[in-house]
């Protein structure tokens, strides 16, 4: 456990906002938790801060996560459970799967953060979520300072959600994560959405594998969305609204070639696209803007405040509202 004052939080986190942390918490281990001598409940805690706006001052202390390790905890036939510690970068995890020919996480490779966000927010991406794979959640509870385990029923798992971003808000600490892989003669590829199937077609890859998925979904994102150690960003900004059939076929008339994926309770259409549609794609005020090539990412140009970042993210979700009466939900936390 190292204790840090005065630190700039600029390196922890991907929007590279710039302010001081009065006291920084850095755990290593999970047996540092024992020596914490402090009200846990009144702490931010951060991992790769990927999905974090940070807008106020840091007056409170911070708790970085930056455990390491991966292990196989347990090898049957036809698949493998798989622990990897909270503070382990996601896609080197990934990487690490696909590596010893582990399938179930190819279509979410290159999500930045740590394996300890995964669950909170239900990562997914090309038509695959970590609810899809994971096993179990190992967190310390903030307030009896305990150990537990949560299984995969018991985390209420939606669209961007879960139980730890809802009603269990700041009452645990995911220290390590438990997914279910699949072994080799077991994989099930899921190349249906996006461009992945026609990505593999243009490369003439008639026998996928798990790697080949990785290596297009990689390639993909790196044709849209901007890499955090050149310009802060946070990925996706927004959720993808999931409107009601009548408001939807409503929009359809004016925008023929609106691009939409069915949903459970409703259609689904991609937030990027509202924005663009709105004129947003690209623009830039002041230090803060849009990406070019994906309007669902907002960047940070130079020195932009999370303040200016956050009056941005406000203005587009009132520009979407105007022209599709559809209310655009933030899917970066707000600090």
């Amino acid at each position: 456990m190292q204790i840090s004052n005065k630190v700039s939080s600029k390196p922890y986190n991907t929007f590279n906002i710039d302010l001081d942390i009065d006291q920084l918490i850095t755990i290593d281990d999970v047996s540092d938790f024992e020596y914490l001598d402090i009200d846990l409940t009144k702490i931010l805690v951060l991992g790769g801060g990927s999905n974090i706006l940070l807008t106020d001052k840091l007056t409170k202390p911070v708790l970085h996560i930056n455990t390491k390790g991966v292990k196989v905890v347990n090898d049957q036939e036809s698949y493998v459970l798989v622990e990897a510690c909270a503070g382990e970068e996601w896609h080197d995890f990934v990487l690490w799967a696909i590596s010893n020919n582990f399938g179930g996480l190819e279509n979410m490779s290159l999500i930045p953060g740590k394996c300890g966000a995964a669950p909170m927010q239900n990562i997914g991406a090309y038509g695959v979520e970590i609810k899809d794979v994971l096993h179990a959640v190992k967190a310390f509870d903030k307030t009896s300072k305990k150990m537990l385990t949560f299984h995969n029923s018991e985390c209420d798992f939606g669209y961007r959600s879960s139980n730890f971003k809802t009603i269990w808000k700041d009452k645990f600490i995911i220290t390590s994560i438990v997914l279910k892989l699949t072994k080799e003669g077991y994989h099930v590829l899921n190349t249906s959405y996006g461009a992945i199937s026609k990505t593999l077609e243009e490369k003439q890859i008639i026998n996928s594998t798990i790697k080949d998925v990785s290596d297009v979904v990689i390639a993909i994102r790196q044709s849209k969305l901007p890499d955090p150690k050149v310009i802060g960003n946070s990925g996706s900004f927004f959720k993808n609204p999931v409107v009601e059939q009548s408001l939807f076929d409503a929009i359809l008339k004016d925008n023929p070639n609106m691009p939409n994926y069915l949903a459970e309770n409703g259609v689904k259409i991609p937030a990027g696209w509202l924005i663009d549609q709105c004129g947003w794609k690209g623009k830039v005020v002041g230090q803060t803007g849009t990406y070019k090539n994906q309007a669902l990412v907002i960047v940070n140009h130079g020195e932009a405040t999370g303040e200016e970042i956050f009056n941005l993210s406000k203005d587009i979700q009132r520009s979407v509202k105007d022209k599709f009466n559809i209310e655009l939900e933030a899917e970066v936390n707000i600090w």
